[in-house]
């Protein structure tokens, strides 16, 4: 499983003109998921994103987490995060789960979060989608469950 996390100020994703998600301080996340994952790995990267110290403390260094900024999530799927690019000039998609499970995993993985107290919105799984953020920092983290 890989989460990028980028902090923001404000974010939003919208499907066919009709937004389905919007938050304001907090963290976009794009969650890519292989076909190995397990429950295991949607516990590790949830409580990665909970728990990891991306937000300034009164001195300005980040001691602290999501929780403790009063943050939320915006949780959009992103089977291209498993795109393979060595060969070739198109990039190859075998090692992203089947959108069956993939779906039920990022479902997992949003209920999760919210186990945390966290407020997730999410895009639609599958739809084309336009994510509008404005990043905080730039702060941008990977998280990869098999690393």
């Amino acid at each position: 499983m890989k989460v990028v996390i980028q902090r923001a100020k404000k974010a939003s994703v919208t499907v066919e003109d009709t937004v389905t998600g919007a938050i304001d301080q907090g963290y976009v996340l794009l969650v890519g998921i292989t076909h190995e994952d397990t429950a295991e790995d949607i516990a590790y990267c949830a409580k990665k994103v909970a728990e990891l110290r991306l937000w300034e403390d009164e001195d300005g260094k980040m001691n602290h987490s999501i929780l403790e900024a009063g943050g939320a999530i915006l949780s959009v799927s992103q089977f291209t995060l498993y795109g393979d690019t060595k060969k070739g000039r198109r990039p190859s998609f075998t090692a992203a789960a089947r959108p069956e499970q993939a779906k039920l995993q990022w479902e997992a993985f949003n209920e999760a979060l919210r186990t945390y107290g966290l407020t997730v919105e999410t895009g639609i799984f599958g739809a084309m989608m336009e994510v509008s953020l404005v990043n905080d920092g730039p702060v941008t983290i990977l998280i990869d469950s098999m690393k």
